[in-house]
């Protein structure tokens, strides 16, 4: 049946992110100690397509949790322009790939540590792969693996992961067992807004998506637009939010819809950019820990609990996908693992 391997996987997540979670505490100890060790200068993050996305993310994350300068870039560009991308120093390269295949990636990593520019770790779904062989310390999250070839289940699982990076590293030990209660937190998202989710993805008077989201959220914007752009083939794109006043804002009329990722820290200022889109005719659909219409109401801290923007989101993209009579398993296009020869 068209996109049973992608309802599996976007409902599954709660289980995905347990058994990641369970291997980060086993592994934590490692972790730190790697990190300690190195004492680097900056941090890098890096993949291509959606793991792109996760670094800009995870970059935006790490960077606001210890305050050492991290970057989120895609592979190739450490691959093929390094002397215009990797900053000066003693570097730890964070690689992310949910094959582990990925040409790029696995380019990027050789060349880095070719040059000198520091350590790698890589984050990956499948062991036994190309790139778990190059990093000085390679972590392995089987839970994440994925028949489909969008990813969902694989996406929210490395990002997780990252997040346990950024406890380790900087002394919020507590808080990895805080991670533990996104699962059940996500259970109920996805069951309470499956209908609403199933609502605006068959909606067929909207034509274009805007995805609106800044600091640690901005990376996760970038990936619910491609999902959107992947899957249902629809005009797409992301923006931090106060950019969006500054030329896209032509762009709104009543089929567009805006997905307006709130922050806790920031939530005025970015709610009153979707409240102006909406008298401008915009359709809002937004998210947030409480007072929006997509609420966690999780009561964990705000760095750990970004992963929750986006299943309900992944699941409207699906709806969008089968309504328009395509298969969300097998976007127009596309190749699950991106070889070069």
């Amino acid at each position: 049946m068209a996109g049973e391997y992608t309802r599996q996987e976007i409902f599954s997540q709660p289980e995905a992110w347990s058994a990641a979670v369970e291997l980060l505490k086993g592994q934590g100890d490692v972790v730190e100690q790697f990190y300690r060790t190195g004492k680097y200068d900056n941090l890098l993050f890096t993949g291509c397509g959606s793991t792109y996305y996760l670094a800009l993310a995870a970059a935006s994350l790490l960077q606001e949790l210890s305050g050492t300068t991290a970057l989120g870039l895609p592979a190739s560009e450490i691959w093929l322009y390094p002397e215009s991308s990797v900053p000066k120093g003693h570097n730890l390269l964070v690689a992310v790939s949910r094959s582990g295949e990925t040409t790029e990636t696995v380019r990027a990593c050789e060349s880095f540590k070719a040059r000198g520019f520091g350590d790698v770790l890589t984050l990956s779904c499948y062991p036994g792969r190309a790139l778990t062989a190059i990093g000085d310390l390679n972590l392995v999250f089987p839970s994440g693996q994925e028949q489909s070839i969008a990813q969902t289940r694989a996406f929210t699982t490395l990002y997780l992961a990252t997040v346990g990076l950024g406890i380790l590293w900087n002394s919020h030990r507590n808080w990895l067992d805080s991670l533990s209660g996104l699962s059940e937190v996500a259970r109920d998202l996805i069951e309470q807004y499956a209908q609403l989710a199933e609502e605006w993805g068959r909606s067929t008077k909207l034509d274009r998506f805007y995805f609106l989201g800044s600091g640690p959220r901005y990376g996760l914007a970038c990936e619910l637009s491609l999902k959107m752009k992947e899957m249902t083939l629809s005009h797409s794109e992301p923006f931090h939010f106060l950019e969006f006043r500054h030329g896209p804002k032509s762009m709104v009329a009543p089929f567009a819809l805006i997905v307006a990722l709130l922050s806790e820290k920031n939530f005025e200022q970015e709610i009153a950019v979707a409240k102006e889109m909406q008298a401008m005719g915009a359709n809002i659909l937004t998210l947030a820990e409480t007072g929006a219409d997509i609420a966690f109401h999780s009561g964990l801290p705000e760095p750990i609990r970004n992963v929750l923007y986006l299943p309900v989101i992944q699941k409207m993209a699906f709806e969008r996908s089968l309504a328009k009579g395509l298969n969300p398993d097998q976007p127009n296009n596309l190749d699950a693992v991106v070889k070069l020869s």
